[in-house]
Formats: C-alpha cells, sequence, structure tokens
C-alpha cells in the first residue's frame, strides 16, 4: 500500500466557513499551517511579521466558532491581520502584500467584506465594533461585532472612552484584549503593570486548570472552580478589576495560543453572551518562529528575510536615515542644554528617541500610545520651564491636533515638534501618509513651521527649535535616507522665516518647501539642456514666509512655482495668499503650485507614490515647460495644475 502525502489543510481553506468542517484537532494543525504561511510570505514582501504570529491560534478561532463576514471582527491597528487575510479569500495574493496594487497591510473595506472596518492607527476597535452592536440593534447589520485589540493600543484614551460607553450601553459586545507586553517598543504606564499583575500570579494558573470561560457562561460543573479563580483575581485589584467596573464581563487571563482553551471558551460566549464580554488572551509576539521571538521588537516590522535565518535583506545606504540625524543633532544639543527633554508616544525607535533615552535617560519620557496626552504633557513642560521635543509621527500628530491648538498654540507656549515622516511614506499608505501637517500647522497664528531639504537642513533646524522660545515651533522631514550632502558638525541656528536662493536664473523660479528640492535639482538638469535656467529657492519656512525672498521672485521673473509634499492648503496656498493680497497677480505674474492630489495615494515604493501624485522631477520639467508656454516636448503632462 502506497502511502500519499496528505493534502495540507490550508489548501483546503478557501474561505472562512471551511473551517466549520474541521475538528477542533485539525484546527490546531491548520494555525500552524498558517502561522509558516505567514513567515514564507512576509519573508518575501517584508511587513509586520510578529503581531500576526502572535494571533495565528486566536485567528483560527474566532473564523471557526463566529460566521464571518455576518459576524465582524475588527482588528487594532491592523498590523496582526495578515493570517486573517490568508484565510479569508486572499491567500492567492498574499505575496503582493504592500506592493503597488497589491493587498494592504491593514485591514481595507474596499479589500475584502470580511474587512468591516479599516485600520491603520491604534485604538480605535472598540468604538468601531460598538458602532456596529448598536447599528445592529437599531436594525442595521445583522451579527456580532468582535474587538480585538493589543495590550498596547489600550494605553490610548480613546480605548477607555468605548469602554465606558460600552459598559453603559450593556449590549451584547465582544472586545478580546490581546496582550502580549508588546507593542511596537515595550509597552509603559500603569494599565501594563496591571495587566502583568493579573497573569503572572496564580490566578492564570487557576483559569488554566480551571476555566475555559466565565461565571455564569461555563457548564455546571467547572463554574465552582471558575468562581475560586476570579475572586482570587478579584482580590489583586480593590473592588473588581478595572474592566468589571467599568461594565463587562471579564474572562482570563486565557492562554491565546491554546486551542484547548480558546475554542470551548468562544463557543461557549457565543451562545450565552447578552451583554458586553472581555477575554483577556495572553499570547506572544512573534510566537513560532525563533528569530521574530528572540529580536527586540519582537519582528515587528522587517524587510524580506530569509526564512531559516531570519536575516534581513538590507539595501545598501550611501546616507544616514533621517531620523538618524534627527537623533544625533537632539542628543547633541542636549549635550549642550539640559533643559531639553524628548517625549515620544510609544515608537522610541521609530522616532529616533530610543538614541537620546540611552544617553539621557531622565530626559526622556515614552508616554504609551497616547498622542493627546503627549502634546498636553509637552505643553506643561514647556510652561514649567523645560524645553519639550515632541517626536511624533505627522500622521499620528493629527490624533492630538486639538491640544496642539488648545493647549499649545492658544498659550503661545514653546513646544518644539520633530515630524517624522513627513510626505509619502511608501508600503505603509495613505493611513500613515504625513500630507496633511503643513496645513493644519501653517494655519495657527503664532506657530513656526520649517521643513528641512535635505540632512544638514535637518542638523539646523533642530538647532533652530532648540534656540526658540517665542512659542511653538515645528519642523518636518521624511522616511528614509538623506541625500548625501556634506554633514555640519552641529547644527547653526538659522533666522525665522528667511529662505535661501540655491541657484540664480532667468524667467521662472521655483521655490521648493522641503526634500522635493532634489527633485528639483534633477529637472532643472533637464531643463537647462533645454536652455532654461530657472531660479531655484529654499523656502526653509512655511510659516512665517520669507515675504522679501517671495516677492523678490515674483518681481525677478515672469513665472513662480511652489512645491511641497502635502496636500493643498499648505505653504503654495500661504504663498497665493501673500501674492494675491500685494497685487502681484495684477501683474501678471504666472503662478503654479505643485501639491499632492487631492485623494488618498496608495500604498507603493515611495518614488511610485510620487510618480502617481505627479511631484517627481519629470513633472516639475513639465510645470515649467507648460508655464512657459513651450509645451512638453517628451509628451509628458503633469497632473496635479
Amino acid at each position: 500500500m502506497i502511502n500519499r502525502p496528505q493534502t495540507p489543510l490550508l489548501d483546503r481553506v478557501a474561505l472562512p466557513s471551511d473551517l466549520k468542517a474541521l475538528t477542533d484537532s485539525e484546527l490546531r494543525q491548520l494555525a500552524d499551517e498558517l502561522r509558516s504561511e505567514t513567515v514564507s510570505a512576509v519573508s518575501e514582501t517584508g511587513g509586520h511579521l510578529g503581531a500576526g504570529l502572535g494571533v495565528v491560534e486566536l485567528t483560527v478561532a474566532l473564523h471557526a466558532v463566529f460566521d464571518t463576514p455576518r459576524d465582524k471582527i475588527i482588528w487594532d491597528v491592523g498590523h496582526q491581520c495578515y493570517p486573517h487575510k490568508i484565510l479569508t479569500g486572499r491567500r492567492d495574493r498574499i505575496r503582493s502584500l504592500r506592493m503597488g496594487g497589491g493587498l494592504s497591510g491593514f485591514t481595507k473595506r474596499t479589500e475584502s467584506p470580511y474587512d468591516p472596518f479599516g485600520a491603520g492607527h491604534s485604538s480605535t476597535s472598540i468604538s468601531a465594533a460598538l458602532g456596529f452592536a448598536i447599528a445592529r440593534e437599531l436594525g442595521g447589520d445583522p451579527g456580532d461585532a468582535i474587538a480585538v485589540i493589543g495590550d498596547g493600543a489600550m494605553s490610548a484614551g480613546m480605548a477607555y472612552e468605548a469602554l465606558n460607553n460600552a459598559g453603559d450601553l450593556g449590549k451584547r459586545l465582544f472586545v478580546i484584549l490581546n496582550d502580549n507586553e508588546m507593542s511596537i517598543a515595550p509597552p509603559v504606564g500603569a494599565m501594563s503593570s496591571y495587566l502583568t499583575r493579573l497573569y503572572t500570579g496564580g490566578p492564570f494558573q487557576e483559569l488554566k486548570a480551571a476555566a475555559k470561560g466565565a461565571v455564569g457562561f461555563l457548564p455546571e460543573a467547572l463554574q465552582e472552580g471558575a468562581r475560586r479563580a476570579k475572586e482570587m483575581l478579584k482580590g489583586m485589584a480593590v473592588g473588581g478589576t478595572l474592566f468589571e467596573e467599568l461594565g463587562f464581563s471579564y474572562i482570563g487571563p486565557v492562554d491565546g495560543h491554546d486551542m484547548e482553551q480558546l475554542l470551548p471558551l468562544l463557543r461557549t460566549v457565543k451562545s450565552r453572551a447578552t451583554g458586553p464580554v472581555l477575554i483577556h488572551a495572553v499570547t506572544r509576539k512573534g510566537k513560532g518562529y525563533a528569530p521574530a521571538e528572540s529580536a527586540a521588537d519582537r519582528g515587528h516590522a522587517t524587510g524580506k528575510f530569509d526564512v531559516v535565518t531570519g536575516v534581513q535583506a538590507k539595501a545598501k545606504s550611501n546616507a544616514p536615515s533621517y531620523t538618524s540625524v534627527f537623533a544625533r543633532a537632539l542628543t547633541d544639543q542636549a549635550s549642550r542644554d539640559d533643559r531639553i527633554v524628548g517625549i515620544t508616544a510609544a515608537m522610541p525607535d521609530g522616532t529616533g528617541l530610543k538614541q537620546f533615552a540611552e544617553t539621557f535617560p531622565r530626559r526622556c519620557f515614552d508616554v504609551g500610545i497616547a498622542e493627546q496626552h503627549a502634546v498636553t504633557f509637552a505643553a506643561g513642560l514647556a510652561a514649567g520651564g523645560m524645553k519639550p521635543f515632541c517626536a511624533i509621527y505627522s500622521t499620528f500628530l493629527q490624533r492630538g491636533y486639538d491640544q496642539v491648538v488648545h493647549d499649545v498654540a492658544v498659550q503661545g507656549l514653546p513646544v518644539r515638534f520633530a515630524i517624522d515622516r513627513a510626505g509619502l511614506v511608501g508600503q505603509d499608505g495613505p493611513t500613515h501618509a504625513g500630507a496633511f501637517d503643513i496645513a493644519y500647522l501653517s494655519n495657527l497664528p503664532g506657530f513656526v513651521v520649517m521643513a528641512a531639504a535635505d540632512e544638514a537642513e535637518l542638523t539646523h533646524m533642530v538647532a533652530t527649535a532648540a534656540a526658540y522660545d517665542q512659542g511653538p515651533i515645528s519642523f518636518r522631514f521624511p522616511r528614509g535616507e538623506g541625500t548625501g550632502v556634506d554633514m555640519p558638525e552641529h547644527g547653526e541656528v538659522l533666522e525665522i522665516g528667511k529662505g535661501r536662493i540655491i541657484s540664480e536664473g532667468q524667467g521662472v523660479a521655483i521655490l521648493s518647501f522641503g526634500t522635493r528640492l532634489s527633485e528639483v535639482s534633477k529637472a532643472c538638469e533637464s531643463l537647462r539642456a533645454r536652455g532654461i535656467v530657472p531660479t531655484v529657492a529654499d523656502a526653509r519656512f512655511a510659516k512665517p514666509l520669507d515675504r522679501d525672498l517671495i516677492l523678490q521672485l515674483a518681481a525677478d521673473h515672469g513665472a513662480l512655482i511652489t512645491i511641497e509634499e502635502g496636500a493643498v492648503g499648505g505653504f503654495g496656498s500661504h504663498v497665493a495668499q501673500l501674492l494675491a493680497e500685494e497685487g502681484i497677480f495684477d501683474n501678471g505674474l504666472k503662478f503654479r503650485s505643485m501639491v499632492l492630489p487631492d485623494r488618498f495615494v496608495d500604498h507603493d515604493a515611495p518614488y511610485a507614490m510620487y510618480d502617481s501624485s505627479a511631484l517627481n522631477a519629470a513633472h516639475i520639467e513639465a510645470k515649467v515647460l507648460d508655464v512657459l508656454g513651450i509645451g512638453d516636448l517628451t509628451g509628458r503632462r503633469a497632473d496635479n495644475r
């Protein structure tokens, strides 16, 4: 008799409904296969690996028990959704993750009916799930709503606002707290310590042995043992667990990798729950893949890598990254000014503040995923006489905008905002694009808004921010490496509101704000071959504008073009306002503003994203030819006029 190799279970799963035909033993095997498939796929594409590996069993159990897409699973942030995508009809495209035209690295409503709610930022899942639950109660979409939220995301105030509201409304809703002691960096704060106390003591062992559900949900034979374990838990926190006080039935902690616990538990609560339920599942980020488990960030975000060794393929770099330049410049300034402090919202590595923290641990504060608090905390530090540098990605600073306005700008407090990931960021796509900070900061009275054209300019802007005490000031810089310019030993303090002429020309002037200056230089090389020599200037400041520079450029040239890595309403709009108020357009000046298009730009390689946005050298060249009325002899035309 010939023993034929058994068909992998994953090959038998096209959609979550196929899981219903599998036994519990087969579901455990499926989880192992799903983990291997996830590792294999991300090794070819790069992406967020560790979070997905930590929820493999949970993903299988949820799809096996609940009836998706009728029941809505809402993954907070979405870093952990790759296994979910494999099980929901997207396995054949999983190796297109984060590539142009491929699958998003996050959940996305337009991608699949199994993604009921899009994400990219943290701590939104409970609010969204509650919205689905109440919509169901009011006759909207039927089905259960299940929010899966990490312990790191529980450091954000929005999660507690949602828990408080859900407990008050008392409607059937499931929240799974995926507690892996890790978001991107190790979690901080009292909540993290509280969760650790819950599962490091005896009660976790009691529940592992005695409870596969909660009191009231369990079969009668198990209820007494679970009740005793629950009382032990309640003794660890005055007045019962925090979640019970908020109105939730609390179940846990349970082992999030033990299918023998997860499957009976989920089946029981699905059949018996009437109000809000929180299941506290303890998992391990990077579970089952040794290189991820041993990495400092548990394999949070990786490039392409070798599956056997876990070694990532690294591109050759000819210049330092902007983030590392910021880190060195800030550390240099802080070594000579002990009032400088750094603040990050759960991104010490991503913002470069890890290096600062290693040198000045008492002067660096990671506040968790709490951008609103970070901004107001920085405002308080500034009011108290310190020089706070609030280092936050452009896309995440949006979350603290009211605090920027109310707590910083209105009071004129000298908070320094170091805005990383400005412009288009590549594979993370529109949820992470830094498209709006120029506009949303430049309209605030008393705000100084800078953008670095290269890494040397970034060094100067850090020094300028450190020296500026008259009010709030910001400087933006992109993801990735710099241009390779010669670096100064120390940053120089720039004159506020003054730009610089890069090269003199005639006929047309190009005024660049930010790192598109390198593309302007490339465009000018091609234009010179046509006998066209534009004047090129680096604005440096969007607010205050360099009035003298702009008006001189307008007076000396027949055409003026601005360019920036931001949405309409930013630098170019402020320049146009100045020119209009001064009556310059009455003198026949031709003015064009090159900005990001009025749409969310889909994920792709950064160059391709800027190409689709008509902001690369070829588009700048075409814009110059167009404004001069010459026409583009190559047939290329800029899309954003």
